[in-house]
């Protein structure tokens, strides 16, 4: 099968809106939306492509970019692979310099517009932040609300409520509680019985290890509209995650932790190995913080998550 390496670009203003640009009606997946770029010729690094492809395109000079995320992905006729970077500073104005008509979305808004299969896991890549606050399980839940809204007021964007030593009912109303606390400011992922999914609509999901591997047979449990993650921790159920067409995942523990002693770390270079096979965006987790976001996304993560990491000094 003929196997194409592509440079692509998620391009972000200074507004947050990404670019985006519609292909040809006469070309492979015409009329579809996709985030610029082309392909990387043989001999050239992905960098330089990505440079050339979008000067011509949108004519404009990349200054600031990094690794995003790499996706496989198998048409009947060709094997992609996408090799997607950030690009957060630039010079010039981008315009459609072949024709092809752009836009500026949001990332909320992304999801609205129709992109080819294999660019699913780059919008979900594109909507995500770097950081994935855990909140932490052994603080009064009026600590945690404050706690919590000293974390948004900080510009986390991506938060879970872990509470596992909680009894259902307290869970359930503290999760209230922080519902209303990040509407419009942040993404909440809760954790639970999957029968709660009607009685918390905004909120996305964060299946643990054990729920994968119980649910993944049946497929994604409700619509693309809500955010679905899970917790791995082995190519086993990175392919059970991919099985079952999860957002994104933590992948974990990296390094030890005070709070699983005795889980045995991945380790930087296994931790690589695994994301090179698998397509979803990663948080790492486990003994990891903002210092190792630059290193995360070398090696093809979206980002890091952790509780100690992210929660404010009280």
């Amino acid at each position: 099968m003929k196997r194409v390496h592509v440079a692509a670009a998620v391009i972000r203003g200074a507004d947050g809106r990404v670019l985006i640009a519609r292909r040809p009606d006469d070309k492979h997946q015409g009329g579809l939306w996709e985030f610029p770029g082309g392909k990387v010729e043989e001999g050239e690094a992905v960098q330089a492509a990505l440079s050339r492809e979008l000067e011509e395109e949108l004519g404009i000079r990349v200054s600031a970019f990094r690794p995003l995320i790499q996706v496989h992905h198998d048409y009947p006729d060709k094997h992609v692979l996408l090799d997607v970077w950030e690009v957060s500073a630039f010079s010039g104005e981008p315009h459609g310099a072949e024709g092809q008509p752009l836009a500026w979305a949001s990332p909320r808004e992304l999801g609205d517009f129709e992109f080819p299969a294999a660019n699913k896991p780059i919008v979900a890549a594109a909507r995500l932040p770097e950081r994935y606050l855990i909140t932490p399980d052994d603080i009064e839940p009026q600590v945690l609300l404050a706690g919590l809204r000293t974390a948004l007021a900080d510009g986390v964007r991506l938060v879970q409520l872990r509470a596992p030593k909680m009894f259902d009912a307290q869970y359930r109303d503290l999760a209230i509680d922080v519902q209303g606390l990040c509407a419009g400011k942040a993404q909440l992922m809760l954790k639970g019985p999957l029968e709660w999914l009607g009685d918390f609509p905004a909120a996305g999901w964060h299946l643990t290890a054990e729920q994968l591997r119980k649910y993944a047979p049946n497929g994604r449990p409700f619509p693309r509209e809500r955010w679905l993650a899970a917790s791995c921790h082995s190519v086993e159920e990175l392919q059970l995650a991919a099985a079952m067409d999860v957002d994104f995942v933590t992948l974990s523990p990296v390094q030890a932790t005070q709070t699983h002693p005795d889980a045995l770390p991945l380790g930087w270079e296994r931790a690589e190995e695994l994301l090179r096979s698998f397509n979803q965006p990663a948080f790492l987790l486990g003994g990891v913080g903002a210092r190792d976001l630059e290193r995360a996304w070398q090696i093809g993560a979206q980002g890091v998550a952790g509780i100690r990491a992210f929660w404010p000094e009280s």
